[in-house]
């Protein structure tokens, strides 16, 4: 295959970002038969339709993998402009993250790069999705990194530990006295409404499943899709929540939360995982977002395999 020309490259990502013909000229600042002409030029040179016209668009199987390429060169190319000593000219950087790494410690750790990034012309695009769904952004090549439970690396990625996450059940004090007097127990989980993030949440059950030994229990859902709006539902009293330790602890220790078991709690192992690419001697910016978040993670959440204990009494 000969060279593939980098503009019909951008031109894809265009599309896939933006969902649409007109929108991905606009943010191209061309024409919508100037993109139809990229995308049908680049199709045929490889041979394969590259796009499902549907609404949105859709990647077929051979355009995501010419996703992750144009990805991979957009990080290069800002990269270069940066060892260069020049603008990235706009560079995004797409990484996948859950939602409740990002209510409590990516923005922190990831402050530095984002400044930096505002000197240097490249900015971060944080996808949002379940900590066991992130992954699959990575593979399919939509974005550069992930925080994500997956603990193997795809070939041609790295991979870095990252710490646990614990998951513990709080309700509101108003809550347990209405509902759980005599507190959470296995003859009473059913009865009562458990809130969750979404239909890919089941921390819920698995917590459920540690405490009471009960294997795929039937619970009362109630969705709250937001991780801040999650901890406040619980503290308002809509139910019992399963939420990080590291987020619900203050709220803890003030009282407008209480922890229902607190020695029972939910590990998570998170991992950061990154296309590999770049010289060794000349760490990318995927390297440094990498780095921060290890170090952010290691602020948050203590070193990988640590245990910390709920000091819920």
């Amino acid at each position: 295959m000969r060279g593939i020309d980098p503009a019909s490259l951008d031109c894809l990502a265009a599309l896939a970002d933006e969902g649409s013909f007109d929108k991905a000229a606009a943010r191209l600042a061309i024409t919508q038969s100037a993109v139809s002409q990229r995308l049908r030029a680049l199709e045929a040179q490889v041979g394969q339709p590259l796009v499902v016209r549907s609404r949105p668009l859709a990647l077929t199987a051979a355009g995501k993998v010419l996703l992750r390429f144009a990805r991979q060169w957009h990080a290069l190319r800002a990269d270069m402009a940066r060892e260069l000593g020049a603008a990235a000219a706009g560079a995004r950087l797409p990484i996948a993250v859950n939602a409740d790494s990002l209510a409590t410690w990516v923005l922190p750790a990831l402050d530095d790069v984002v400044q930096a990034g505002l000197r240097e012309g490249y900015g971060l695009e944080l996808v949002v999705d379940d900590q066991d769904f992130t992954h699959e952004w990575l593979r399919q090549g939509a974005v550069l990194g992930c925080v994500t439970t997956v603990s193997e690396a795809l070939r041609g990625c790295a991979l870095r530990p990252l710490g646990v996450m614990h998951y513990t059940a709080v309700a509101s004090p108003a809550f347990v006295r209405a509902h759980l007097p005599r507190g959470l127990a296995r003859d009473n989980f059913a009865r009562v409404p458990f809130l969750v993030f979404n239909r890919k949440d089941d921390m819920q059950a698995q917590w459920v499943s540690r405490a009471f030994g009960v294997a795929a229990p039937r619970l009362q859902e109630r969705y709250v899709p937001s991780s801040e709006a999650y901890v406040r539902a619980a503290a308002m009293g809509w139910g019992v929540g399963v939420a990080p330790w590291i987020q619900v602890r203050d709220a803890v220790a003030r009282g407008t939360l209480v922890a229902l078991a607190p020695a029972v709690t939910v590990p998570v192992a998170l991992y950061w995982h990154q296309w590999q690419f770049g010289a060794a001697e000349a760490p990318s910016l995927l390297d440094r977002i990498g780095t921060a978040l290890e170090r952010g993670a290691l602020a948050a959440l203590g070193a990988p395999g640590s245990v910390p204990v709920a000091d819920t009494a």
